[in-house]
């Protein structure tokens, strides 16, 4: 990590699951740390144990003038800001047709919105300096889709979209974009820390039903470790050749392949379909 402790890094949802144990870790080695959450009764200490390299903030993504302040006050105390994770963001389940927009909507707000605003708050300082890292939390739920997980899907689709859109935009500015996409890991994604749609519909108990059984009976079993990931986040950002997608987790990979495969099928069994959709006279 030589190169991590002389940069400034911002993480939002910092309080709890990934953000927690990535400020712990960047503290730990020395680097310098915005550490942002809605709630900072959780974050509290690391003011009092790095009081030269912790900048304890509450910052609630979904609020522009908090965004804008916090981001300020940043780049004030420390004079820059390196790399940015975009870590705050929530699940929930429920299948699509069960899933109330008062239940969904705040999920948007701060898995797709909050992220826009933070990173829109950041990058004119990134521009000014010529350089920087955007990482933003996806999932694998963010490539491949899951039965009860459907709104949440669309909430990482949405971030997949927009980070390879966004990386294309800043790289010729210095700037590297970096889309985290982990399987289960041992955070508190799962059990209370997600919400769970309040109608139910029986039609749906073989499918999504049985993600809800999952996403409680699996809290705190799930095989990734959140220490060995923020280890990997760290990794990345400090390589020559960052990458675009990085997958965390075993069980990622076939999943990934599944899709990658089923897409092919798709593209041979409906390519004369596909080449037959243009003018014919190819104008």
């Amino acid at each position: 990590m030589d190169n991590a402790n002389k940069k400034v890094w911002l993480v939002t949802g910092a309080s709890t699951g990934f953000g927690r144990e990535l400020v712990e870790y960047l503290l730990a080695q020395g680097a310098r740390v915005v550490a942002t959450a809605r709630k900072v009764e959780g974050l509290a200490d690391l003011g009092t144990r790095y009081p030269e390299r912790a900048l304890v903030a509450s910052m609630d993504v979904t609020d522009q003038k908090q965004v804008k302040a916090t981001v300020d006050a940043a780049v004030k105390w420390f004079g820059r800001i390196d790399v940015l994770v975009n870590n705050a963001g929530y699940g929930m389940v429920g299948a699509v047709e069960e899933s109330a927009e008062d239940e969904f909507r705040p999920m948007f707000e701060t898995n797709v919105f909050g992220l826009i605003r933070v990173t829109q708050a950041v990058l004119p300082q990134m521009r000014e300096q010529g350089s920087g890292h955007i990482v933003n939390l996806s999932s694998i739920g963010g490539l491949v889709a899951t039965p009860g997980f459907g709104l949440y899907n669309a909430t990482k689709f949405a971030v997949e979209g927009l980070s390879e859109a966004l990386a294309q935009e800043v790289k010729p500015l210095g700037i590297s974009v970096t889309i985290v996409e982990p399987g289960p890991f041992r955070t508190k994604f799962l059990g209370k820390a997600g919400g769970e749609a309040k109608a139910k519909i029986s039609d749906y108990d073989q499918t999504s039903g049985k993600m809800r059984a999952y996403y409680t009976e699996q809290d705190g079993k799930q095989p990734g470790d959140p220490q060995k990931a923020v280890e990997a986040i760290v990794k990345a950002v400090e390589a020559k050749n960052p990458p675009l997608h990085l997958l965390l987790g075993a069980s990622t990979i076939p999943r990934v392949k599944a899709k990658i495969e089923a897409l092919q099928k798709d593209l041979s069994a409906w390519e004369s379909t596909t080449l037959g959709a243009d003018y014919s006279d190819g104008k």
